[in-house]
């Protein structure tokens, strides 16, 4: 039987598990310091969730099966669906809006590669019931705080946005046909990795005459300034170029307009966005997407049935974690051990003063370990050692001037003569620690 996990799949070892800690408390800290609520659904779903909002194409990229009651399921690509599933339920009874998040884990049937694979967990949040642009400045300001609690700058990470309102604005001020508005999505999506002479090449195949090709492949090169000069008075645009300086101001009044970077190339590969759309990159170009998401108001009403305004993103855990890792910003937060108990000699066969010492700490609070056999005193100190102990505790309750000695790298033995003394002092270093 092979050792190794199922391509597109990882182990998660004690230190890779800490990793992931460390990333999920970061992502549980900084939302629900934004008074959002989490929640959670199943990871088998029915099939037809999927297909409803992708289409049949979808299905290629699913883990699905038919179960034992012949019903067409699969497990969970995207929370979205689930979502939407939720709120419609109960969209009469929640509290609006609604401020949900949830860490689930995902498949897809996907090609691995770097920064994809075929299992990930991923940070999502929603917000429900709110059309105003404050909400989604409210969105991407948590998004970078997220970032900066993780110890990135904005010269690390740049946030990436747009607005699909203001760009299909641009297209009809244009004379661009909306049947042809697709193949433009699609050409400024992929306007970064493609040669410039195949995205002209798709341009015109999709009907637009040379001047206007000219103009869509000029828009990688526009700041939102430069939008406002050229196309501020345009009746088509003006009023979303008014709602996007909202937005900005709010940006700057959160504090976050340093990451910002308006980019009309950030269309969202995914039809249902509506609104303000974004995506968070490494400055260096090294990584694929660490974040992105949007505002999405019709997709609740077709999935759920709740017509609400709805936005939110998704947050990977892969491509987080290889970007902090190579900042040398990745913090393994696994279970510190504080103390060691070793018996004394005279007392190895009779541990029960040790059990007992051991067994008050951790009421106390800390994290403690012993020898599991009876052993000589160096081989418990050695084992301490080894798992990492921050300092031991030499017991001999027939010790009358010593019952417990604690020994610290770097400090003088410290004597306690009762149990409850000892659990005092260990308890305030534990907090000191914390």
């Amino acid at each position: 039987m092979s050792q190794k996990p199922l391509p597109g799949f990882r182990d998660f070892y004690p230190e890779q598990f800490a990793e992931r800690a460390h990333i999920f408390e970061t992502w549980r800290r900084i939302v629900r310091r934004y008074a959002f609520l989490e929640y959670d659904g199943p990871p088998l779903e029915p099939l037809e969730l999927y297909t409803q909002k992708s289409g049949d194409e979808i299905v290629t990229q699913l883990y699905n099966f038919v179960d034992k009651g012949d019903r067409p399921v699969a497990m969970r690509p995207e929370m979205t669906p689930t979502f939407a599933r939720m709120v419609g339920a109960k969209a009469q009874t929640l509290r609006k809006p609604v401020r949900w998040f949830s860490l689930p884990q995902l498949f897809r049937y996907e090609r691995t590669q770097k920064g994809r694979l075929r299992e990930h967990f991923q940070l999502n949040v929603d917000i429900v019931g709110e059309s105003d642009v404050l909400a989604d400045a409210e969105l991407i300001s948590m998004a970078i705080e997220i970032m900066r609690s993780f110890g990135l700058t904005n010269t690390d990470v740049r946030a990436r946005v747009s607005d699909r309102r203001l760009l299909n604005g641009l297209l009809e001020h244009l004379a661009i046909p909306d049947t042809s508005w697709p193949a433009v999505y699609a050409v400024l999506d992929k306007l970064e990795r493609q040669p410039r002479e195949v995205s002209a090449e798709k341009l015109a195949a999709a009907g637009l005459p040379t001047e206007t090709a000219e103009i869509i492949l000029g828009f990688a090169t526009l700041d939102f300034a430069a939008v406002q000069a050229r196309y501020g008075e345009a009746p088509a645009v003006k009023p979303h170029l008014d709602r996007f300086a909202e937005y900005l101001a709010h940006l700057d009044a959160l504090g976050v307009a340093s990451w910002i970077r308006f980019d009309l190339t950030i269309v969202r590969g995914l039809a249902y966005y509506t609104g303000i759309v974004f995506e968070l990159f490494d400055n260096v170009g090294e990584f694929r997407a660490i974040c992105g998401g949007g505002r999405y108001d019709n997709l609740l009403k077709s999935l759920g049935g709740a017509d609400l305004p709805a936005l939110g993103f998704g947050m990977g855990d892969v491509v987080i974690g290889e970007l902090l890792r190579s900042r040398g910003l990745m913090q393994s937060r696994g279970t510190a051990l504080e103390f060691w108990i070793a018996q004394s000699p005279e007392q190895a066969s009779a541990p029960a003063g040790a059990l007992q010492t051991a067994t008050a700490m951790r009421q106390a609070g800390c994290t403690v370990e012993y020898a599991l056999k009876a052993q000589k005193l160096d081989k418990q100190v050695d084992a301490g050692r080894k798992a990492g102990a921050h300092a031991f505790v030499i017991v001999d309750t027939a010790s009358t001037d010593a019952p417990w000695r604690v020994r610290r790298a770097g400090h003088d033995d410290q004597i306690f003569t009762t149990l409850e003394a000892l659990c005092a002092w260990a308890s305030l270093q534990n907090g000191s620690r914390s």
